[in-house]
């Protein structure tokens, strides 16, 4: 079987001569994959495979390989740690990863290894690498079936956490979970809502777009345009220029570009070619820090930048080792001592790679740091397995699958970096949050924030960020929505298929909205109100009369006004009792009269403050029965004038026997029996209670008495008002009565005054509740009052005071002769 690949692998190859490798003998072989050079196949759907050498040098992938041999060097020196494999060295062999058909090719080579009995010697433990979650599906799913463990220190898929489908996988660089996380960190932070999301058509681009696309709606996120870039050939290019033409038709400003480097410089010229400016592009670890996008003619001005790149951390040491490593590299060319089974892909010579004198940037660094923990997590494995707490270490052949299981235990500090793997293989760190700066033309990057997986939490140093707009520089945030928020006090309606697309409709009145992103909105609390398009709601007024305020105080010296003329009235027919003028009136029913209506003002007293539960049972009763003992009194006053003038002649024995019979006092009493009982009845059955009127004005409430207009409250009023028109008609048949007798203006006057009170009462009531109307609810009462007063007991008290000259008995005979004089 081993034998089989061994030869399927050189069937596959071009045969090169036996050259000059990067190889180190040791008792323990790591295997290291880094991408020396960029060589694309160009038949990618068979394994064949051109030269490494042949492609581009890639400088990222030798600063990689430094850090591996840096690492290796430091190991096996003890230069960090004396104790960590003591007695143990090193070893390892490398491949050249071009290409997709040489990781496939180098996962062969491993294969045919595990198989073969008499390389178990040089049998490798262990791999490092490779760069690419792309690179990484097949070597991990293969070799994992051996439990080969294999570290990666750029792979950063989410698949490959899946430890059924690759189980002995492990990184040193984040899951692309926890970067989609804080892409979508970022777009929350700065309300980027409406955005297009491009990916490379790899595995790594593909699962990190459908990984953003599954949480953007969690976070309010739309996606006006989305699509996967293709590597450029031929056939692709309209595509591509079809594709940026599609993102500037959405009017997105804010543009997630989930692509490995090798996409993302393929993809960048097209959107410099159509002179995209002043847009915001959201990059991955992957190429936001890579120089071989950031390189690219004309990049600085497609606009802001803001990438996602693995944590950095000081690596002190690693750069004097590159550089001093030259002239050993002159001098041994790391001659191998290993025959080359994959001589298109072993047989680099670092030294031509490394006097070209690459500078090293941080993403090398980061990279490079990853390679450095990957290969001392190794080391911490195998320290465990031989067992080397003793003080020297026991050495046997050790198999891949230990080592595997090891590393799922191993936890240690390196540079003061405490490192683990979790039970998905993946470590526990974060992300640095870069921008992209300009000096003069020339690239670097800035951090400008970092996010953390557990907790979840984005620090931003907005000020650090420098926004570019279509012209210049600009300091406001750019904005990238579809629909702007709605103000306060506006809701959403939704007009599309994405809810970031909606327009504003404005809340109407009790109603608010205080926040951004509702549909709908808040209705105010009972007691609380607001006009359209309102933020909060204000506390309702409560309308009342209250004790103090001005409209109260000019209502009690009013009522004090009418007491005083009330009583002052009564004192005066008190002490002229027997008088003619008092005894035409009434006699001592004048005094019941004036007494009811002191009754009927001082009602007026349960019209102030806020209503009481005895307030509201005394209020209407108390005035309708006191009102109804004065008509009846004036009532009974103008059938007795009109019996004895008018039917005295066709009746004569009707005012005796009406006299005889007590009929005056039996129907004040009984008139006011009726209007007792159906008070009483009323309250009883229907009783009135303080009230709290919410529907009559929006931003009021009306403090009252419930059942003002119910059936009882009209029963009582109609027999009132039959009553009133009783007396009216009584009143005017005496309109031709001898002076002193006529009372039917006097009558006729105070009962219109009575009823155009109330009259002008309730319409005022049927179109305002406030304070004015309840003030006009006693004004009615008081004019009501005095309504009576002046019209029937002024002038009588303004013949005692002012002409007692006609109050006499010799004057009314006189007026009586008269009357009877004119009538014959």
């Amino acid at each position: 079987m081993g034998k089989m690949l061994v030869c399927f692998v050189f069937l596959c190859l071009l045969s090169y001569g036996d050259c000059g490798g990067l190889h180190l003998q040791g008792d323990y072989i790591i295997s290291g994959w880094f991408p020396l050079h960029n060589s694309d196949s160009t038949i990618p759907s068979t394994p064949y495979l051109t030269d490494c050498t042949q492609g581009l040098t890639n400088k990222h992938g030798y600063h990689l390989v430094q850090a591996f041999r840096y690492a290796m060097d430091e190991i096996n020196n003890g230069t960090q740690n004396k104790q960590l494999l003591p007695g143990v060295t090193l070893g390892y062999r490398t491949y050249d990863l071009c290409s997709l058909p040489a990781s496939n090719l180098a996962t062969l080579d491993l294969l045919a290894q595990q198989d073969d009995s008499s390389a178990v010697d040089s049998r490798t433990v262990a791999i490092i690498g490779p760069d690419s979650s792309s690179y990484s599906f097949t070597p991990s799913a293969a070799l994992g079936a051996f439990l080969v463990p294999q570290i990666s220190y750029e792979a950063s898929n989410e698949l490959l956490s899946n430890k059924i489908l690759y189980p002995a996988f492990f990184r040193t660089i984040p899951s692309d979970k926890n970067q989609v996380s804080a892409m979508i960190q970022i777009l929350v932070r700065f309300n980027w809502t409406w955005i297009a999301l491009l990916g490379s058509d790899n595995p790594y681009g593909i699962q990190g777009m459908q990984g953003l696309s599954q949480q953007a709606s969690l976070y309010n996120l739309c996606i006006a345009y989305q699509a996967e870039i293709p590597a450029v050939t031929n056939k692709t290019k309209q595509y591509m220029q079809d594709m940026v033409k599609n993102i500037l038709k959405t009017k997105v400003n804010t543009r997630v570009v989930f692509a490995n480097k090798r996409r993302a410089a393929g993809f960048f010229p097209f959107v410099i070619d159509q002179n995209v400016t002043g847009k915001v592009w959201i990059g991955t670890e992957d190429w936001s820090v890579a120089s071989t996008v950031s390189s690219i003619p004309g990049i600085s001005t497609i606009g802001t930048v803001l990438g996602v790149a693995v944590q950095y951390t000081e690596f002190s040491g690693f750069d004097d080792f590159e550089r001093l490593s030259v002239p050993r590299l002159k001098d041994t060319g790391l001659k191998s001592p290993f025959n080359h089974s994959v001589p298109c892909m072993q047989n680099t010579n670092l030294y031509e790679i490394a006097i070209q004198g690459f500078s090293m940037s941080q993403y090398d660094i980061v990279s490079s740091f990853n390679v450095y923990k990957a290969v001392y997590a190794v080391a911490h494995a195998l320290h465990n397995i031989l067992q080397c707490d003793s003080g020297l270490c026991q050495k046997y052949k050790v198999q891949p699958w230990e080592v595997f299981h090891q590393l799922k235990r191993v936890r240690f500090s390196i540079r003061n970096t405490s490192f683990y793997f979790d039970k998905n293989g993946d470590p526990p760190t974060g992300y640095d949050i870069v921008t992209w700066v300009w000096t003069d033309g020339q690239w670097s990057f800035k951090v400008v924030g970092n996010y953390s997986p557990v907790p979840t939490e984005l620090q931003l140093d907005t000020s650090q960020i420098k926004w570019t707009g279509q012209v210049s520089p600009v300091t406001k945030v750019p904005e990238s929505l579809c629909s702007p928020e709605c103000p306060y006090g506006h809701r959403k309606l939704m007009t599309g298929q994405h809810k970031c697309c909606f327009d504003c409709m404005a809340c109407p009145a009790a109603t608010f909205l205080n926040k951004t992103g509702y549909t709908f909105c808040q209705v105010c609390a009972r007691d609380y109100w607001s006009e359209a398009e309102s933020e909060t709601c204000k506390k309702r007024a409560e309308l009342y009369l209250p004790w103090g305020a001005p409209l109260t105080t000019a209502l009690l010296i009013y009522l004090g006004v009418t007491l005083f003329l009330t009583l002052g009235t009564a004192v005066i027919f008190l002490f002229n009792l027997s008088t003619p003028v008092v005894k035409s009136a009434g006699g001592k029913t004048c005094l019941l009269m004036l007494a009811s209506l002191t009754v009927a003002s001082c009602s007026t007293l349960c019209h102030f403050n806020r209503p009481s539960h005895i307030g509201c049972l005394l209020k209407q009763p108390l005035f309708i029965i006191s009102f109804t003992v004065c008509l009846a009194c004036v009532t009974v006053r103008s059938f007795q004038v009109v019996c004895i003038f008018k039917w005295s002649s066709k009746l004569p024995r009707s005012y005796e026997t009406w006299a005889k019979n007590r009929g005056p006092e039996m129907f004040i009493f009984i008139t006011t029996v009726v209007e007792v009982f159906i008070s009483l009845l009323r309250m009883l059955l229907d009783p009135p209670f303080p009230s709290r009127d919410y529907d009559f004005y929006s931003d009021s409430i009306i403090l009252e008495c419930s059942k003002t207009l119910s059936l009882g409250a009209f029963a009582e009023l109609f027999f009132v008002c039959v009553l009133s028109l009783i007396c009216f008609c009584l009143s005017y048949m005496g309109k031709d009565l001898p002076a002193n007798y006529n009372e039917a203006k006097c009558i006729t006057f105070s009962l219109m005054i009575y009823m155009i009170s109330w009259i002008t009462f309730f319409t005022a009531y049927c179109i305002s509740r406030g304070s004015f109307a309840m003030a006009l609810n006693v004004g009615a009462i008081l004019f009501s009052v005095l309504g009576i007063l002046g019209g029937y007991f002024l002038p009588k008290v303004y013949i005692i005071m002012i002409k007692p000259q006609l109050n006499t008995a010799a004057h009314f005979q006189n007026c009586i002769q008269m009357y009877t004089m004119s009538m014959q």
